[in-house]
């Protein structure tokens, strides 16, 4: 009954051609079609490699115009990868392994243990580095850095034959990694390292790697997010790669078709993703970039449908982004994927892909007074003449009193702040419904946690999707949504904004937003945010009876609990009475404060309300169970930092109010 009932959920919710299309794929596996279609590499001469159409910067004035600085960078990056050392998801260095343990089954029987996480392996075999290693050689013309390209590629390719082992079981890793293939090839064309054997065999490779990606296209049409998207450019950059191979044509058709198709379907008109996270949303736009660049090299322009979603996709990153520190709230999955790397800086920093983004997609956007990004140059052909030495850019997003956005930023006051209020056509990532993200001097003080690990063992399996661990309300100890799987959440919970007060300059000054997801318990949870120009930002959450008059009292008694993630910093707690805190907490900018309070509009009973403070999944302050996953942030993927975990919790009956006053000088 249980699977039926998720089934029915799933039906609903997902939709019947996504559900269709993936039962089909799984059809196709348990059959062993799959295994047959892609039983061995095709024996077909590949035929000529064409790369005059990938542009590159004029490299004279390129390396005159990024400056000493950057171009030590850039080496620096280079000779670690050389020196066999890679920076996964924009963290430490680590040895960089390309070989798997044999024998290598076909792709189709492969598993991967729980214990480990096969991103892990995936990642390196994405080709990333290669791009570090082309950018070198582009300024330098040191031929170490085409020698460790082939070197790793050779290894890679000699203990990863088509279509068998880990490596081969995702297309969209196939995808990414033709890619790579294509731009180093391209920079690395004229180096002595690169003779005629080793081009003619990385031809073979792409042309392996292209055929391994349409059998099973109708997975990412299933899936109908990112994978649609890199799969489309994966085919698309082949047939322009290959341009007497046999499949070249139907490649850049397919390639086309679909990635205008993903884009329209999965950006929706304000601009947000489907996967409700601005890590893909990121990914996205530089899958973008990189079509509309081998469009423009065809002489032909992306469709105005798909332009216009791409404007919007820029528009709302734009819209998220700390002016300060270049980053944005770590909504959502964030997997650590950063595609195409041709920029030097940290790895949060959205604004060398957002400028290139605004050159190409945002017809009127005002990037005259920014010194153009290295990504610009290399994947918008920008005039290298606008280049300077420093890669710190600030933008200032409009302040336009657009709800859907969801942000309020003061004008007059280094703070700002977005709430997560949406209602979901597609699958959730993260079970955050009014959730609160709080900027303040480019410190990051209410905290998104992030993903860590999707494949790690329990309890980090992905754990950090939980509400319990987001800025928000948990009721009875349950989530918003129903979790059915690593990945899957059903029984949506939905929001919507039912207030939104605009003060003078266009910004946003009050928000008021609710979700159902505690319907089945009664309970509507609603949200009200308001912004103070002396940094003043005052939380309202109202517990209501889920009954047409919100306001009428219940008998029942609930269990509420008040989330707060916040930095790492020195901290101390002051008990005022009554049930009520301030959290007073030492930045690197002074001291800012947390106080909590309550008002007793329904019947609180006899239990005061108590604080708990944990810090990286072990208790600090007050009393209680903590979660080994409580009291974390990952900024990066496979990368997690202690934070201080907040609770607060109540227990009465409804309506209750509660009451956050963050105070930042």
């Amino acid at each position: 009954m249980v699977a039926l009932s998720v089934m029915i959920n799933a039906l609903r919710e997902l939709g019947p051609r996504q559900l269709g299309l993936y039962a089909i794929y799984q059809l196709g596996l348990r059959t062993g079609y799959y295994r047959w279609a892609t039983s061995s590499a095709p024996r077909i001469d590949p035929g000529r490699v064409e790369l005059g159409w990938l542009m590159l910067p004029d490299r004279s004035s390129f390396v005159e115009l990024l400056g000493k600085n950057r171009i030590n960078q850039i080496l620096a990056e280079g000779d670690e990868i050389v020196d066999g050392q890679v920076r996964l998801f924009g963290s430490k260095p680590q040895p960089l392994h390309l070989k798997l343990e044999s024998p290598l089954d076909h792709w189709t029987l492969c598993s991967v243990p729980e214990e480990e996480d096969v991103k892990m392996i995936w990642e390196p075999a994405r080709f990333g580095w290669a791009y570090t290693l082309g950018r070198a050689y582009y300024v330098s013309e040191d031929g170490r850095y085409p020698e460790a390209f082939w070197r790793y590629t050779e290894e890679f390719l000699i203990n990863n034959p088509p279509y068998l082992g880990i490596n081969w079981v995702s297309a969209q890793e196939a995808s990414l990694r033709l890619i790579a293939f294509v731009y180093a090839l391209r920079i690395f064309k004229d180096s002595l390292h690169s003779t005629a054997a080793r081009i003619a065999r990385l031809t073979y490779a792409i042309a392996e790697h292209a055929a391994r990606i349409p059998p099973t296209l109708i997975y990412a049409r299933a899936q109908n997010n990112n994978h649609l998207l890199t799969e489309a450019a994966g085919l698309y950059t082949a047939g322009l790669a290959l341009p007497d191979h046999p499949e070249a044509r139907r490649w850049r058709e397919m390639g086309w078709q679909w990635f205008n198709r993903g884009i329209t379907e999965q950006i929706s008109a304000n601009g947000a993703y489907t996967q409700h996270s601005t890590n893909y949303q990121r990914l996205l736009l530089q899958v973008a970039l990189w079509m509309n660049k081998l469009a423009n090299s065809e002489r032909k322009a992306l469709p105005i449908s798909t332009r216009e979603r791409l404007a919007a996709a820029t528009r709302w990153t734009c819209a998220l982004l700390d002016t300060l520190s270049g980053r944005v709230p770590n909504l959502g999955s964030n997997d650590g994927a950063y595609i195409l790397p041709v920029t030097t800086g940290d790895f949060r920093d959205y604004r060398p892909v957002l400028q290139a983004a605004k050159l190409a997609f945002w017809d009127g956007a005002d990037v005259e007074d920014e010194p153009i990004d290295e990504m610009a140059l290399w994947l918008v052909n920008g005039n290298a003449s606008e280049a300077g030495e420093s890669s710190s850019k600030v933008f200032t997003p409009s302040l336009r009193a657009d709800k859907d956005y969801r942000v309020l930023r003061l004008k007059n006051h280094p703070s700002w702040a977005y709430l997560r209020a949406v209602h979901f056509n597609g699958r959730p990532g993260h079970a955050d419904q009014l959730h609160f993200d709080l900027w303040w001097r480019g410190e990051n003080v209410a905290i998104d946690p992030g993903t860590f690990s999707y494949n790690a063992p329990a309890p980090w399996d992905n754990a950090l999707t939980s509400t319990h661990v987001h800025n928000t309300i948990v009721v009875n100890g349950q989530e918003q949504m129903q979790r059915v799987g690593r990945f899957l959440y059903l029984k949506r919970s939905q929001a919507e904004i039912t207030e939104c007060e605009v003060i003078e300059n266009g910004a946003i000054q009050k928000l008021v937003a609710r979700h159902d997801g505690y319907c089945k318990q009664g309970v509507i949870h609603e949200r009200a945010v308001t912004a103070h120009e002396i940094g003043r930002w005052i939380v309202e959450d109202m517990l209501l009876t889920a009954t047409k008059d919100l306001k009428t009292e219940s008998n029942q008694a609930y269990e509420i609990c008040l989330h707060w993630l916040l930095p790492d910093w020195k901290w101390e707690v002051i008990d005022i009475g009554e049930g009520e805190f301030v959290i007073s907490i030492e930045s690197p900018h002074g001291r800012i404060s947390l106080s909590l309070s309550t008002r007793k509009i329904g019947s609180l009973g006899e239990a005061k309300p108590q604080i708990q403070l944990s810090r990286a999944g072990e208790l600090v302050f007050g009393s209680g169970e903590v979660q080994p996953f409580w009291g974390w942030s990952s900024p990066t993927y496979g990368d997690k930092i202690p934070a201080l975990s907040l609770r607060w919790t109540l227990c009465g009956s409804l309506p209750i109010h509660l009451r956050s006053e963050w105070n930042l000088p």
